[in-house]
């Protein structure tokens, strides 16, 4: 498939999506005012870095450069609204075993515990497996964040393992780092029960 003669400077290309909770679409500056107003109630976690409202446009410009050096895919999570409310990323991305990460990723908290999620990681997964030909999708957190872990596992990626003092954080604590993924063998019966849940009514 397309994916397997692309370089890493070029791969995955630029694109969008939506379903009825979202839209993913490339990130740039032009976001910066709509994420500045998300970030704004945003508590600040010490296990996991989520920018400040002053930090967004710099935390938009560092996604931006590693999207010029290959390495990232950044997005704007947009609400049926059309304001951006989040970020998330393709990141780590290894083009020659098509294997990537879907990581980076924070939302504005009205779009918590709605659905949107979910939904996000369904619009990146699908295109993940059936457009970039991807083997596999990995999720990393920090051991302790117990949230993210929950989610990530709520989506179906299985444990690969633990990265014990993987990574040294801004407040100088050592990460043990917590690593999911999702094969492509796996992918179709985890879309299912993705579909599924957002199927589901929220009370």
């Amino acid at each position: 498939m397309g994916g397997r003669h692309m370089s890493s400077t070029n791969w995955p290309p630029d694109f969008s999506a939506e379903n009825e909770f979202v839209r993913v679409e490339p990130l740039c500056i032009d976001h910066a005012d709509d994420l500045r107003d998300a970030a704004r109630d945003l508590g600040q976690l010490w296990y996991t870095p989520i920018p400040t409202p002053d930090g967004v446009e710099a935390e938009i410009e560092r996604r931006l450069a590693l999207r010029e050096a290959g390495s990232m895919l950044p997005f704007a999570i947009v609400d049926k609204a059309g304001k951006a409310a989040g970020m998330t990323t393709y990141m780590n991305i290894d083009a020659a075993n098509r294997h990537i990460e879907i990581g980076s990723t924070w939302y504005a908290p009205r779009l918590q515990r709605t659905g949107a999620n979910t939904a996000c990681k369904l619009l990146l997964l699908t295109h993940a497996f059936e457009k970039l030909d991807c083997i596999a999708v990995e999720f990393r957190t920090h051991r302790l964040n117990t949230q993210s872990r929950k989610a990530i596992e709520g989506l179906g990626a299985q444990l690969d393992g633990i990265l014990r003092s993987h990574k040294i954080m801004p407040n100088g604590t050592v990460r043990d780092t917590a690593v999911y993924s999702i094969t492509a063998a796996e992918w179709p019966a985890i879309k299912a029960h993705l579909e599924w849940q957002l199927e589901k009514p929220r009370g």
